[in-house]
């Protein structure tokens, strides 16, 4: 029988019953004698007073609200420390001199300061025989699109697992050691390239985690890296 309809024996529903005591939070505080007497079959087949019920529930949820807080306090305690080693890393990419010091740079602190991250290289798509140095890597377009013109296609970052020829063009020779990458594109305007990140874990880097802070520092190498390059590369 529905709760909600009348009953024929002249005694309220059981949807009358809860409104009334949701109505009426101070009901039991008039009748304490109800508390003991009303019994709930607990999920372990055994019958608890309603008072025992309430108090479990208000335990419960009490342990569920400090994991909530505690898993709060601690993304707040990572963020913090992304920013710092963010900031650090921003600053150094700044304070760097010439390009081949800014890529070595940026690669260093990335695998340095940043969990997970075992590989890091920068790339950027140019004209090798007019624009490079000693350890500054410069690839044609061509041969860009031609190697990873799949990752580029979108134009937005690229996480996951990706192709052996794809982490070779990317990675060199630590490419067999790659589980998992992620991939950003220097959007064109001040340069063209890609900063490409890796993990030796296969399920580090996946297509649903955030790029924000790949993003952020893909800006400020494509306003800060033409600074220190000689001749024309766009």
């Amino acid at each position: 029988m529905d709760s909600a309809s009348p009953k024929k024996d002249g005694l309220p529903s059981e949807s009358e019953v809860a409104r009334y005591l949701r109505n009426h939070p101070g009901f039991f505080l008039n009748n304490e004698d109800l508390l003991t007497e009303l019994k709930i079959t607990h999920k372990t087949g055994k019958a608890v007073s309603l008072l025992e019920r309430q108090v479990e529930v208000l335990r419960e949820r009490n342990m569920d609200m400090r994991g909530r807080i505690s898993g709060m306090l601690d993304n707040a305690q990572r963020n913090d420390m992304l920013f710092e080693r963010s900031k650090t890393l921003i600053l150094s990419l700044i304070e760097a001199r010439r390009a081949e010091e800014l890529s070595n740079t940026l690669c260093r602190h990335l695998v340095s300061d940043f969990e997970d991250i075992d590989y890091a290289s920068l790339i950027i798509f140019a004209d090798p025989n007019r624009v490079g140095g000693n350890s500054l890597r410069v690839v044609s377009p061509e041969q860009a699109h031609t190697q990873i013109g799949s990752l580029l296609r979108g134009k937005k970052s690229v996480c996951g697992v990706l192709r052996g020829e794809e982490l070779s063009f990317l990675f060199g020779k630590h490419a067999d050691h790659i589980g998992s990458a992620a991939l950003m594109p220097i959007q064109p305007g001040n340069i063209d390239g890609v900063i490409a990140i890796a993990s030796k874990n296969p399920q580090h880097f996946k297509s649903s985690m955030g790029t924000i802070f790949l993003e952020y520092i893909a800006d400020v190498v494509n306003r800060t890296l033409p600074k220190l390059m000689k001749g024309p590369f766009l």
